[in-house]
């Protein structure tokens, strides 16, 4: 069934793929960013919404707001969306001082699962990131405290853009008890738009797997992130869960996955068996619960 979503961060390079997905299910979306949606394809079907997240009053009337502009508006009156996904944010530290970053993430979450809550809104879809794990910003080389890193290691980090995921997760599990609605959290991994698996940073992945601790050897292609936006809106009853949002296989082709994380890190325990080339970050969860199936694996666009 086609849903009304109100996408934040849309215009974004995750957000944009999410959007082309989501449309090409039929939902209907829009977009709140500073920014206008930058696809001249689809910016007649998808109208962005300037707000602040920071601001409450805001948020409160953005979620309330007319999907689509027309003279008179013709669209569903008085109607509240029937999802909310939130990729607005600063994507990573040093866009901003550190102070920045935190009341800009934090904050902005938090308004969004309030004013979601309160208005009765029945779903929320919260991007958070695998950089909780503690690893991706550390100060220094850390490991994983085990392989595969599910939904269960301990999200202990030390930098503030990880910090400040860690603290809307903490804020969407209170709002799910409070009010008992479902907010579901996808902890994504690095984001890979279709062009970039012939540039640079995936070629080094592959050829220099060494140096990609900090993504845990794992990914998620923009276009199956929008499946695994469109399949949290559509399953309902779960109250609060959080979902690690990555593809299905590791980055490299250096050898079986669990011997190569053994060379690399010795010293960190593997708790189960593991796939010849499963990703270190386990997507078993969002497969098993949400039905998440991969249509864009690495190696179908990687040049042999």
């Amino acid at each position: 069934m086609a849903k009304r979503i109100v996408v934040t961060g849309g215009s974004g390079t995750a957000g944009q793929h999410v959007v082309s997905y989501l449309l090409d299910q039929g939902h209907d979306i829009l977009n709140i960013d500073l920014v206008p949606f930058p696809d001249a394809r689809l910016a007649d079907r998808v109208h962005t919404l300037r707000a602040d997240l920071t601001d409450s009053g805001q948020v409160y009337n953005a979620l309330c707001s007319h999907f689509h502009l027309t003279e008179p508006f013709r669209e569903p009156l008085r109607q509240l969306p029937d999802a909310v996904v939130h990729l607005a944010g600063y994507a990573r530290n040093m866009m901003v001082p550190d102070n920045e970053t935190f009341r800009g993430n934090a904050l902005s979450m938090y308004n969004i699962v309030e004013a979601a809550s309160r208005l009765g809104i029945p779903k929320v879809v919260l991007a958070s990131s695998i950089t909780v794990y503690g690893v991706s910003f550390a100060e220094g080389e850390v490991d994983y405290p085990a392989f595969p890193v599910d939904e269960e290691v301990d999200a202990n980090p030390m930098d503030t853009y990880a910090i400040s995921k860690v603290c809307g997760e903490r804020v969407a599990r209170g709002f799910a008890r409070r009010f008992g609605s479902d907010i579901y959290v996808l902890r994504l991994g690095r984001v890979v738009a279709p062009h970039e698996y012939t540039e640079a940073m995936f070629r080094s992945y592959v050829r220099e797997p060494r140096r990609w601790r900090a993504h845990g050897w794992s990914y998620i292609d923009a276009r199956d992130l929008g499946q695994m936006f469109d399949l949290a809106v559509r399953k309902d009853g779960l109250g609060f869960q959080i979902f690690n949002a990555v593809n299905d296989t590791i980055t490299n082709n250096a050898s079986p996955t669990a011997e190569f994380l053994k060379s690399v890190c010795p010293d960190t325990p593997i708790t189960r068996d593991m796939g010849p080339d499963e990703a270190p970050i386990s997507n078993r969860k969002i497969r098993e619960l949400l039905g998440f199936r991969e249509n864009h694996p690495w190696r179908k666009y990687y040049p042999s």
